[in-house]
This record gives C-alpha cells, sequence and structure tokens, in this order.
C-alpha cells in the first residue's frame, strides 16, 4: 500500500509539476468549459430577420403580419415583392425566412376556396429555420381558422358550431425536455462532456509513454517492483480524482453560473460521468502502453477521439448513418456514455433506465485495463532484461 499511495502521490506531482499535463487537464478545462457556455449566452434563437411579400393587400393579410409581428421569433425587417428579393437577401444573410401572401387571399378565405400561403426558410440553418415554420405555421392556422370562424359567426351561428367548422380538429403540441428549443441548455453539456472525453483519453495516454520521455520509468519501474498492474490502477486512480475536480467545475460552478442542467439529477450525472471517466482513462492506459512513442500515441488518441460528437447521435440520429459510421460510435465511450446522459440527466429518469448504456461503459473497462497491463507489463519485462543483461556483462 505504501508503493501503491506513493506511486498516486508521485502521479499527482507530474501532473502539477509538468506542463502537458496541467494544461490539458487543469487549465484548458476552465477556458473551455466557460467558452462554450458564453458562445451560446443567447440562449434562443429569438428575434430572427423575416421579409413580408404581400400581394393581397387586404385585412385578412395584414392582420397575419400582425400576428407574425408578435411572434417573439420573428423579427420582421423587410417589405418585399418578389421571389428573386427574397433570395437576394437569404444570399446576403440579410433575412431567415419570408412569407408570401396570395392576391386574392382574402376573397378566396371568404368563399372557401384554397388558398396556399408559401413560405421560405434557410435552412443551411436547421434550428432557425425550424423556429420561423414553428412561428408562421402557429400564426397561419390560428388566423385562417379566425377568419373562417368571423365569417360564420356573422352569417348568424352559434360559436361553438362555427368553432366545430372552423377548426374541426384542435392539435396541443408539447415540447418535452428542451421545450424552447434552448441552445445553451442542450448544447453546452454535450459539448463539455465530448471536451472531458478528449481530455481524459489524452492525459491518461501521456500517463505511462511519457515516463521514457521524461527518463523516469526506471525510477517508476522500482517504486512499483516492475508491477504494472500497481502502475496502472495508482495512475487511475490520481486521474479520476483530478476528473472529479473537473466535474465540480462543471456541476458547480459553470453550470450554475449559467443555469444550465436539471441540479435534482446531480448525483446520477456523477456516476455516469465516473463511468465516463473510467473507461476514457482505460483507453489512453491502453494507447500509452501500446507506442512508447509520445507523438505517435498522440495522433492516435486525436483520431480516435476527434469524431466523438460527429457519431454519437448528439445532432443526428445514429440509426440513419451507414451502417460502419453506426459501428465506428460503438467503440467510443462517449456514446453509451450520451444515452444515459439523455436519460438521466436530461430526463431525470431513474438509473434503470441507463442500464444497457452503464453495461457498455463498463465493458469499456473490463476490456482496456487488462490489455492495457499485459502491455505494459511487457514493456517493464525490457528493462527486467536490461538489467539482467548488464548483470551478466558485469
Amino acid at each position: 500500500m505504501y508503493r501503491f499511495n506513493h506511486i498516486i502521490i508521485r502521479e499527482w506531482k507530474r501532473i502539477l509539476r509538468l506542463k502537458v499535463f496541467y494544461l490539458v487537464m487543469l487549465v484548458v478545462p476552465v477556458f473551455l468549459f466557460s467558452f462554450y457556455a458564453v458562445i451560446y449566452q443567447k440562449e434562443e434563437a429569438k428575434h430572427l430577420s423575416f421579409a413580408i411579400w404581400d400581394d393581397d393587400q387586404s385585412p385578412v393579410s395584414r392582420q397575419f403580419t400582425f400576428l407574425l409581428e408578435q411572434q417573439d421569433a420573428l423579427n420582421i425587417t423587410k417589405r418585399i415583392s418578389s421571389e428573386a428579393e427574397v433570395e437576394k437577401l437569404m444570399q446576403q444573410g440579410k433575412i431567415m425566412g419570408a412569407i408570401h401572401f396570395p392576391a386574392k387571399m382574402e376573397n378566396n378565405i371568404y368563399n372557401r376556396h384554397p388558398v396556399t400561403v408559401t413560405l421560405y426558410t434557410n435552412a443551411t440553418s436547421l434550428v432557425p429555420a425550424k423556429m420561423v415554420y414553428k412561428a408562421v405555421a402557429e400564426v397561419v392556422l390560428t388566423a385562417s381558422s379566425g377568419v373562417i370562424l368571423k365569417k360564420l359567426t356573422k352569417k348568424g351561428m352559434k360559436a361553438d358550431q362555427a368553432m366545430a367548422l372552423a377548426n374541426p380538429v384542435k392539435l396541443n403540441s408539447y415540447q418535452l425536455y428542451n421545450s424552447s428549443y434552448n441552445y445553451q441548455q442542450y448544447l453546452v453539456p454535450g459539448l463539455v462532456t465530448v471536451g472531458m472525453q478528449m481530455i481524459l483519453i489524452i492525459s491518461s495516454m501521456l500517463a505511462l509513454n511519457y515516463e521514457w520521455k521524461t527518463e523516469t520509468m526506471q525510477e517508476l519501474y522500482e517504486l512499483s517492483n516492475g508491477s504494472a498492474f500497481m502502475v496502472i490502477m495508482a495512475k487511475t486512480i490520481a486521474h479520476l480524482v483530478v476528473s472529479w475536480a473537473n466535474f465540480m467545475l462543471i456541476a458547480f460552478v459553470i453550470f450554475p453560473f449559467f443555469d444550465i442542467g436539471v441540479p435534482a439529477a446531480t448525483a446520477k450525472f456523477f456516476l455516469i460521468y465516473s463511468l465516463l471517466s473510467v473507461a476514457c482513462i482505460g483507453i489512453g492506459m491502453f494507447i500509452s502502453s501500446l507506442f512508447k512513442d509520445v507523438m505517435l500515441s498522440g495522433d492516435t488518441a486525436l483520431f480516435y477521439t476527434s469524431p466523438a460528437f460527429v457519431f454519437s447521435g448528439f445532432t443526428f440520429p445514429r440509426w440513419a448513418m451507414p451502417w460502419y459510421d453506426q459501428y465506428y460510435a460503438t467503440i467510443m465511450p462517449y456514446t453509451p456514455f450520451l444515452d444515459a446522459f439523455l436519460k438521466v440527466y436530461y430526463m431525470n429518469l431513474p438509473l434503470h433506465y441507463a442500464q444497457a448504456d452503464i453495461n457498455k461503459l463498463l465493458l469499456f473497462c473490463v476490456v482496456m485495463f487488462p490489455t492495457a497491463i499485459l502491455l505494459f507489463q511487457s514493456q517493464f519485462k525490457t528493462i527486467t532484461d536490461e538489467k539482467a543483461l548488464g548483470a551478466v556483462h558485469n
């Protein structure tokens, strides 16, 4: 236990002393996570520039325009008169959407003839385009029913009968778990945690082979009495504790300061975060024990971790990806972590809903650590062989 504890303390000292460790593990997270949160400080896509193309110029079209002006998501900045103007303004980035009210719209509505109102959106920005569509659809459906209702009641029909004819099917829509489409609430936790995966894998990737670079491997060998198991377990605990310090930064500083997350689910977040940390450390130790060369290990770690956010399914469903991309997603710990995170943190569900994802994270640990120990023990064997060869020569 003395040797074991000594290696843990020694690793903490290396983390605090060596720039390659303290920059990645302690300095970068503070700035990176704060930067992510500040990017989405505006939180929601509101006041999106919008244009009106009104060929009807009737009280009904003006009523529609008035209702559109009341939508928080829209900011009517332009009055236009052609589709060419819509395209030009979108190309210049001056509007996110536009609506066209056709000629004789009011007359056709009152005569119960079909009317086509055209909405233009800039779909290169998917979320703002959907916000524009949602705001416009709400106004058009409500206002068109209102026009018909007004006409029917003027003819003497009772209000409830008129409502049944004007709006026979009523739709109630509820957005759960991110009802306001809040960028900060939704994206920042995902970016922060995928950043943590990269930080943990890169830092733990340096934990073993950087000993060769700093010419301290012989010291580590003697301190551990040649036990790769002792070295890897002690260094894992040292790096896990540092990852917990970053969890404190995330859960009790960044998230509360920017009013992000679900405080009631913090304990469950800590559990799956710890599993992610151990899985990432295991992968880092595996890479570090596989290659003595630090540059090669770093390139491997970056190649492995860089696509995590894309393949995780955070912004695009995994089931819609090609099979080989889905397979690649399964070999990254962030994928099951994200699935568990969405369930137990965003939705605040009990842990058993994420049992399958937790099992996948545990599988990373079960596979990576024994493999890393076997590979690193072979590195220690070279030291033993060199010592034996030196003794023969002497």
